[in-house]
């Protein structure tokens, strides 16, 4: 086993550990240790609300989730000689839930959860289909994830991390927050938000103190979108065996990794659609001086996926057009059209039993795939989502004889906004 350079101990929270993570970006947060190019390590990842979800069967935590001190990230990781235009090779060499601990509070110890997400509070890519917050819980047996709230499915995750990335120069956090400003300013009251702007309330900044924290807490970004230096791009085939290559904007690097999913259907669709746990992630590092430029890679990471996916041989897949239910035609919406597929999915899984907020759950936390395919033909981009059928345990295509009944459980547990 690679030497841990990031533990956690699960009996104290994630700012009261040996060495403290960070949930904003900013080329100022210390790193926690330093690598040399070639280094194997491991690193403990907290989920990315640091407990705050339960296992229980209320959505109530959910509802009141406080976004403001996400993600909990573990890091950063300086890599020795890393200069800015350099590329940082990162390989995934192995990840999963906390090891030994099968049971326990904190997702990642047997077990991790689903959300979606009540519209006041984060919303999520049907927010306005399902305003209000539900929550999924799936327990762990090996590779397979099962449900009580979603019953009759059993899948094999694709364990990977949500959320890894690079630290931002100066420069390009200024230019983030510019531009991030300028998009909530054009409707500042919206629910859910445009953006999240810099917020000291909840920052965890490492091991700065007085007057260096409060600076960097007004100016840090918050670690909710994918951006240039990786960040929260929520891949879930960013697996075992991957290998990303991130673009380095200041010295060191400023590796940092985090919010791990068990598993999780391409567009994380609920928010909070994949099955969030904490656990470990091994990584080794190496750099490619001056890659930005010889490769072109400049604003965001390319990487080469692990092969360590299920296979899945049989699919039952749903199309959608950039066309509102209020059919309105829009012009090759693309996102609309997944939005539709999804949609069409859902209701879908309804005719055998499930509630409406049971499939939009399972779409975020299964492996399934979502593909854009068509974006051509005016005025109609086509988009497909593609559930494969052997995660169930009974017969899910079309057949003449109509669907079967499934006992839908105790289903998936409320909270109204």
């Amino acid at each position: 086993m690679p030497d841990v350079v990031f533990p956690l101990d699960s009996t104290r929270r994630f700012t009261d550990q040996d060495k403290i993570g960070h949930n904003r970006w900013h080329p100022d947060i210390p790193p926690v240790a330093t690598l040399k190019p070639g280094d194997s390590f491991r690193v403990h990842c907290r989920e990315w609300f640091d407990g705050e979800i339960h296992n229980d069967d209320s959505a109530d935590d959910i509802r009141n989730a406080p976004l403001h001190i996400v993600h909990a990230l573990s890091g950063p990781f300086a890599v020795e000689g890393a200069k800015p235009g350099d590329l940082l090779i990162v390989d995934i060499l192995d990840l999963g839930p906390i090891p030994q601990e099968d049971s326990g509070p904190l997702a990642g110890q047997g077990w991790g959860y689903t959300g979606i997400f009540a519209k006041t509070n984060g919303g999520g890519f049907l927010t306005d289909q399902f305003p209000d917050a539900y929550k999924a819980i799936w327990d762990f047996s090996g590779q397979k994830a099962t449900s009580r709230h979603v019953p009759h499915v059993s899948f094999t995750g694709i364990v990977h991390p949500g959320l890894m990335g690079t630290a931002p120069s100066h420069e390009l956090l200024s230019t983030w927050n510019t531009r991030e400003a300028a998009l909530i300013a054009t409707d500042p009251d919206r629910e859910p938000a445009l953006a999240l702007p810099p917020e000291p309330n909840g920052a965890i900044l490492g091991s700065l103190s007085g007057a260096d924290f409060d600076r960097v807490a007004a100016e840090a970004a918050r670690t909710a979108p994918p951006r240039e230096n990786g960040g929260n791009q929520d891949i879930k085939n960013l697996t075992k065996g991957s290998r990303i290559f991130y673009p380095v904007f200041v010295d060191g690097a400023n590796l940092s990794v985090g919010d791990l999913h068990f598993s999780q259907g391409d567009g994380e669709i609920t928010f909070c659609g994949a099955i969030e746990m904490g656990g470990f992630i091994d990584l080794r590092v190496d750099l490619i001086p001056g890659g930005m430029e010889t490769y072109g890679v400049s604003e965001n990471a390319i990487f080469m996926p692990g092969n360590t996916d299920p296979q899945y041989s049989e699919w039952l897949a749903f199309s959608g057009t950039s066309v509102t239910l209020d059919g309105e035609q829009r012009y090759l919406d693309s996102q609309l059209a997944y939005q539709r597929a999804c949609l069409h999915a859902i209701d879908y899984l309804t005719k055998f039993g499930y509630s409406p907020e049971q499939a939009y759950l399972l779409l975020g936390a299964a492996p399934i795939e979502g593909r854009l395919s068509g974006v051509v033909d005016i005025p109609n981009s086509c988009a497909t989502v593609y559930l494969p059928t052997a995660i169930f345990d009974f017969p899910v295509a079309p057949t003449a004889s109509g669907p079967v009944t499934i006992d839908p459980g105790i289903g998936a547990p409320r909270s109204s906004a």
